[in-house]
C-alpha cells in the first residue's frame, strides 16, 4: 500500500503536456521514484493515457544497465513507441546518462511528455534542474508531510504529532512499525545522505571537519547561525585549521542535497535582506534526533521546523523576519498574501505570551499576525487582532492560515 500524496500529484498534472521537463528533486528516499512510478502512473491510467503510452525506466535497476547512454537509451525509447500519439516518459536516476541534457530535449521535441528524478553521490537533483535552465521545471518532493502521515496511521491526534515529531516523515519509517527499525534505517540514510553523498561528490579532504558542522547543524535548528560563528566554534574544539571559507562551503552542500534548508532575515523597516546570520532547518526532523540519539530534544524548535517544512511545502516563500529588535520567526508569503507568524509550544505562560506577541508590535501593514501553538483551547482571538492556530489545526488545513 503506497501513502498518497495529493499535493505533489495535483503540481504534477497542473505540468502534463506543458513544453517542460518535469524535474523531481529532494532529499534521498523522499519519495520521488514512487510518486512517479506508481502514484502519478496510476493517475494519469485513471485518466485516460493507455497503459502502452507510459514508459518507465529505473536507471539504477542492474537490469538497464545497457541503457546508461543517451543513444541506447534513445533507441530503446523510440523502439517502445508505436506510433507518433502522446508518449509519457518517466525516468529514474537520470544521472546515470553522460550529457542527459541531450537525450531529454530530443524527447521532449519527439511529441514525448518528459519526467525524470536523480540523486547519489555523482550528481545531486539540483544539478539536473540547473543542467536544463529554461527548458525545465523543478518539483520538490519533500518526505512526508504531518497530513500525509496521519492519511496513513490515523489514530489520535496528539500522539500522532508526536510520534511525527520523533520520526520524522521519510515513508519507510512511517510504515516500519518497530521502533528499533526505524532507528537503524534513519542513521543508515544519514550517513549515506550527509557523509557518502556528499564527501564523495565533493572529494571532501577532512570529512571530521564536514561533519563536525553537520553535527553543529542539528543541534542548533533554529537559531540563528553564521559560518564565522561556526569556525570560531569549531575552532575552539580543537579544529585548528577551519575557516569561516571552508564552513560556508559546506553549508552550501548540505543545502544543495537537501539535507538542510537555509532562510535569510529580513529587516522589515529597512526592506532589505541582511548579510550575516541565518537559519537552518533540516528537511526531515528523523534524521537529526536520530542522530542526536534522540536527546537535545527542544520542542519548539522542533515544531519551528515542522511549521517552516510546511510552508515550504505549501509554496510559500519563507524569511526570518527583523522588527527593529525583535525577530518574527517566518516571513511567508506567496502570491496572494504575507503572514508573520511566530511558533511557540506554549502561550499559557503570561510571560512567554507577551513575549512572543511583542515581536508583531509596531506593524501596522494590515498583514495577518498569526502565532501558532500546540494550546488546545477554543480562544483563538488574541490583542491587537492577532490569532492563535493549533498546530494541528494547522498542519491538517491547508487553508488555516487564510482562514485565520
Amino acid at each position: 500500500m503506497y501513502i498518497e500524496r495529493p499535493l505533489y500529484i495535483k503540481t504534477l498534472d497542473r505540468y502534463k503536456d506543458k513544453d517542460l521537463i518535469k524535474v523531481v528533486t529532494g532529499v534521498r528516499r523522499s519519495g520521488k521514484s514512487v510518486l512517479l512510478f506508481e502514484l502519478f502512473y496510476q493517475h494519469l491510467i485513471k485518466t485516460g493515457v493507455p497503459r502502452d503510452n507510459i514508459i518507465r525506466i529505473n536507471l539504477e535497476n542492474e537490469e538497464n544497465r545497457g541503457l546508461r547512454s543517451g543513444s541506447a537509451l534513445y533507441s530503446y525509447i523510440t523502439a517502445k513507441r508505436k506510433s507518433d500519439i502522446r508518449y509519457y516518459i518517466m525516468i529514474d536516476e537520470i544521472q546515470y546518462i553522460h550529457g542527459f541534457e541531450d537525450l531529454l530535449n530530443s524527447l521532449k521535441n519527439s511529441n514525448c511528455d518528459v519526467y525524470v528524478t536523480g540523486s547519489n553521490a555523482r550528481m545531486l537533483s539540483g544539478d539536473i534542474s540547473t543542467a536544463l535552465r529554461g527548458r525545465s521545471i523543478e518539483i520538490r518532493v519533500f518526505p512526508l508531510s504531518f497530513a500525509e502521515f496521519y492519511s496513513y496511521t490515523g489514530g489520535e491526534k496528539r500522539s500522532k504529532l508526536n510520534q511525527y515529531m520523533k520520526y520524522g516523515g521519510f515513508p519507510y519509517t512511517v510504515t516500519e512499525e518497530d521502533e528499533r527499525s526505524k532507528f537503524e534505517y534513519l542513521k543508515m540514510l544519514e550517513s549515506t545522505v550527509a557523509s557518502k553523498d556528499i564527501i564523495d561528490k565533493y572529494h571532501l579532504r577532512n570529512p571530521a571537519i564536514f561533519n563536525a558542522v553537520y553535527d553543529y547543524l542539528c543541534s542548533n535548528i533554529g537559531s540563528l547561525v553564521s559560518a564565522k560563528k561556526i569556525s570560531d566554534t569549531l575552532r575552539s574544539n580543537g579544529f585548528k585549521t577551519v575557516t569561516p571559507d571552508t564552513i560556508g562551503n559546506y553549508l552550501e552542500y548540505l543545502c544543495e542535497s537537501f539535507l538542510f534548508y537555509k532562510v535569510c532575515r529580513y529587516d522589515i523597516k529597512g526592506k532589505e535582506y541582511l548579510k550575516t546570520l541565518n537559519k537552518y532547518y533540516i528537511s526531515d526532523l528523523g534524521l537529526r534526533n536520530a542522530h542526536m540519539n534522540f536527546r537535545q530534544v527542544e520542542v519548539t524548535h522542533i515544531l519551528e521546523n515542522i511549521v517552516f517544512l510546511e510552508l515550504k511545502r505549501r509554496g510559500y516563500t519563507v524569511d526570518i523576519g527583523k522588527n527593529r529588535e525583535k525577530e518574527i520567526d517566518f516571513i511567508a508569503k506567496d502570491l496572494r498574501d504575507t503572514y508573520y507568524i511566530q511558533v511557540a509550544y506554549s502561550m499559557i505562560d503570561q510571560e512567554k505570551s507577551k513575549q512572543e506577541l511583542s515581536s508583531f508590535y509596531r506593524l501596522d501593514d494590515g498583514y495577518k499576525k498569526i502565532v501558532i501553538t500546540m494550546d488546545d483551547d477554543p480562544f483563538n482571538l488574541l490583542e491587537k487582532g492577532y490569532r492563535k492556530i493549533n498546530a494541528i489545526d494547522f498542519l491538517l488545513d491547508e487553508d488555516s492560515l487564510e482562514k485565520a
